[in-house]
């Protein structure tokens, strides 16, 4: 009983620790597009899709962590999703002028 205690935690744990890396690593580059994108204010090669996708998957990964484990990584999600979500503004605001994004 304590065994499976312990097994459970781990995963859980490790699950997080890696689950962390993935979004720091994913995450760690979207503060440069942002600051690019307002620096330059050129949204040429961006597209609103691929932006889109991404926040409806750190949507769901919000979500999920709020259903079946909050934890330190559902503000790693929430960080990204607001960089992302800054990222696509910005592409819709400087790419009124542009025909093709």
């Amino acid at each position: 009983m304590i065994t499976d205690f312990l097994i459970q935690s781990f995963q859980i744990k490790s699950m997080s620790f890696f689950e962390a890396g993935m979004l720091i690593c994913f995450g760690a580059s979207w503060p440069f597009a942002v600051m690019k994108t307002y620096r330059t204010k050129n949204v040429k090669g961006k597209s609103k899709l691929f932006l889109t996708l991404i926040i409806i998957g750190y949507i769901f990964g919000i979500i999920n962590k709020i259903l079946n484990s909050v934890d330190f990584v559902l503000w790693l999600y929430v960080v990204n999703l607001l960089l992302v979500s800054t990222d696509f503004v910005l592409c819709i605001m400087y790419g009124r002028n542009i025909e093709n994004i």
